[in-house]
């Protein structure tokens, strides 16, 4: 075993009593045996270890120390009696901004440890900190990743593992949108669409997928994790003029459905969400260049005068008469993450405006 699988493994032979986090110290695996260490010979070891510790111990060992490898801190969830997902660990992709930061900000209120994944540093690095001054025992970083390129998702899982111990949700949300015909779309803007949109989801199950798998055989069965696509409602119904968007929606789900049926037996569930659309957010809202100006420039909607025109034109197609908003998926997210009954299903968010059929 090495470093990365030995730190999932004891995460969860760790969390006997309630879910904690682990981050490696050092690679050398120097220390002795106190009240508060358990040190072990081998990492073949680990279970009969952790057997013989709680024979004697009500709690987990504040360090571990794998001799000649490594030694790990352990951390508990802390006070979890307002919280419905204490200790969990969770990677938000585009968590810098949007929908993503929102999410992110929900379920570390929720007890998350949060992984703020994005291409935006400065934003991303932000968003961490901001979480983190709110002083509670979770805790948050960022990583600079970008889905579409294979090694940087690696890696947040790599950094991810080393910080927390493990990963219980991974959340891949972070996409891009450029609407357009078979006229206007070029191959180049559909290719890199596919490839954040769809190709990027694959990703983040792929590798996202081993770390649990490792956390599954530790805690035999009785912890359940999930992989979650921040999917849309063009995942259910086409689109006119967005089919690069729609097209890799659509795949997304069909990639649901298969995942779910492989990873299930690992206790990993794999579900969809398909929000409505976020008025408020930056792609219809921006006073420049978001949608309800691009929109009511084109004339797209007849005999309006203004973007409150516009928008009333688009809310009105919604039976809530409302854009979706961020505790809407959230809700739905925390659906996902608490059953253990439901996978590979592609959740509506949509106000009535999308309905199953």
């Amino acid at each position: 075993m090495n470093i990365l699988e030995i730190l999932p493994a004891v995460r969860m032979l760790a969390s006997k009593k309630g879910l904690v986090t682990c981050s490696l110290t050092d690679e050398k695996g120097e220390g002795s045996a106190d009240e508060k260490t358990l040190v072990i010979e081998s990492p073949d070891e680990l279970r009969t270890a952790f057997k013989s510790w709680y024979e004697s111990n009500d709690s987990a060992p504040e360090s571990v120390v794998v001799s000649g490898v490594c030694t790990i801190a352990v951390d508990s969830a802390g006070d979890t009696g307002r919280q419905r997902i204490p200790g969990r660990i969770v990677i938000v992709t585009g968590g810098a901004q949007g929908f993503g930061a929102g999410i992110a900000e929900e379920l570390f209120e929720e007890g998350a440890n949060i992984v703020v994944a994005d291409l935006n540093e400065e934003v991303g690095s932000e968003m961490a900190a901001r979480l983190n001054a709110k002083n509670y025992s979770n805790k948050s970083f960022f990583v600079k990743t970008d889905v579409s390129d294979p090694d940087s998702v690696e890696n947040l899982i790599k950094e991810t593992t080393l910080r927390f111990g493990g990963l219980d949700v991974m959340i891949s949300n972070a996409g891009i949108l450029r609407a357009g015909g078979l006229d206007e779309m070029d191959p180049k803007t559909f290719d890199i669409m596919t490839k954040v949109n769809y190709t990027g989801y694959f990703y983040c199950a792929k590798y996202s997928s081993k770390v649990m798998k490792i956390q599954s055989q530790y805690s035999e069965g009785s912890h359940f994790m999930d992989i979650i696509q921040i999917n849309s409602k063009s995942g259910l119904k086409g689109s006119n003029r967005n089919f690069a968007y729609a097209g890799g929606k659509f795949g997304g789900i069909g990639l649901t459905q298969s995942f779910a049926l492989e990873l299930m037996p690992h206790q990993i569930k794999v579900n969809s969400i398909c929000p409505g659309n976020f008025f408020d957010g930056p792609l219809w809202s921006n006073p420049e260049n978001g949608l309800f100006v691009q929109y009511l420039k084109a004339g797209k909607v007849p005999g309006a005068k203004t973007i409150e025109d516009v928008k009333q034109y688009y809310e009105n197609q919604v039976p809530a008469r409302r854009g979706c908003r961020v505790i809407d998926v959230v809700r739905a997210i925390l659906y996902a993450i608490e059953q253990e009954y439901e996978t590979g299903q592609a959740i509506p968010v949509t106000g009535g405006q999308e309905m199953l059929k």
